[in-house]
């Protein structure tokens, strides 16, 4: 396998069919459907380091392993080193770029996060990316996989079906007013309170005015003083604008003891990306929605297949560049049984 890796050869394998498919007319590239699904890496607890001890500072990239050379020249990379800043809980000596997960709910593993993007018209694979099996990874490979079949194919898509993990200010945003691709996900919010207060739903936005209005009638601004010249208010490090309430206002308001109990005034937080959260959820309420996310289906069954059929439950390649290989080939495989399938026999003469 080693020696189809420089040439890159099973990555233009796997594209040159997927252009057969699109030649066919098996994918217009009109709806893309994305998930990803946890496949276990070659390595176990028993070979692995606390991420206390873990070092590879420390660590000579000529006295290693492939696998191991292979991460460390990840570091920098989006979907595996600068994913997220939290280090994994355990290291693997052999496979140090797959990751520490306990997503299924049973005893923890060592894996990697296999990400599919596909046509919804009959479930061709357009483009795979290997991932650590992290949510931030995960998302990202998506702008990823849309940029890069956008450049080989020329496709760009109409609508992108996800779930709720997709659903980022950050990812809708670059959806709907970077790309013009209508985001047919479910907007990812942890604003809801569990105390029985207002939530910032029960407030109204008034965008002409920049303003939020209380449940009682009053005003929420981002500044509650006059200055000569007007002053732009910068988000935090979340990417949050807040709007405040006058204190006078809320100090007799009959509303206090369920708005802001324990603060003097309420302030209610909007993401910079709440245009393009409020477009997701506006195209939530329309009926092609309910519609179009049964097709995401085709994403979890292409993985059902692909794990019990093809029987790729675990990785028999290490490295990131070794999961990237056995998924580019169990997704030409599927490919190939799709052109096989749709694609009416050949005529023979007689």
């Amino acid at each position: 396998m080693g020696r189809f890796r420089d040439s890159n050869l099973l990555c233009h394998l796997f594209e040159t069919v997927v252009a057969r498919c699109i030649a066919e007319g098996l994918a217009s590239g009109q709806r893309f459907a994305a998930d990803a699904s946890i496949i276990q890496a070659d390595a176990n607890r028993q070979n692995s380091t606390p991420k206390a001890d873990w070092q590879p500072d420390k660590i000579d990239p000529k006295e290693v392993p492939r696998a191991v050379r292979e991460y460390l020249a990840t570091l920098d990379d989006a979907a595996f080193g600068v994913a997220s800043p939290v280090e994994p809980k355990y290291t693997s000596h052999s496979d140090p770029a797959s990751q520490w997960t306990g997503a299924r709910g049973g005893p923890a593993y060592f894996a990697y996060s296999n990400n599919y993007l596909i046509d919804t018209d009959n479930g061709v694979i357009l483009d795979i990316e290997a991932t650590r099996s992290i949510r931030q990874a995960e998302v990202g490979s998506v702008r990823t996989m849309i940029d890069r079949v956008s450049d080989t194919f020329a496709l760009q898509p109409e609508r992108l079906i996800a779930d709720t993990a997709y659903g980022t200010g950050e990812m809708l945003d670059w959806l709907d007013r970077q790309r013009g691709i209508a985001p047919h996900i479910s907007v990812f919010d942890k604003s809801a309170r569990r105390d029985g207060t207002f939530e910032r739903t029960d407030f109204t936005y008034d965008a002409e005015q920049d303003t939020y209005t209380c449940p009682g009638g009053k005003e929420l601004k981002q500044n509650r003083r006059a200055f000569t010249m007007a002053r732009e208010q910068k988000p935090d490090e979340h990417g949050m604008l807040r709007y405040r309430a006058s204190k006078a206002d809320c100090d007799v308001c009959e509303l206090k003891a369920r708005c802001c109990p324990k603060a003097p005034a309420r302030k209610v937080l909007r993401s910079i990306y709440e245009p393009s959260r409020d477009r997701a959820r506006a195209i939530a309420q329309t009926t092609e929605y309910a519609i179009f996310c049964k097709l995401r289906k085709k994403v979890e069954m292409l993985f059902a297949h692909l794990k019990r059929i093809l029987g790729l439950n675990r990785l028999r390649l290490r490295g990131p560049l070794g999961a990237r290989d056995e998924f580019h080939l169990a997704a030409t495989a599927q490919n190939l049984r799709k052109l096989a399938k749709l694609l009416p026999p050949p005529q023979i003469a007689c």
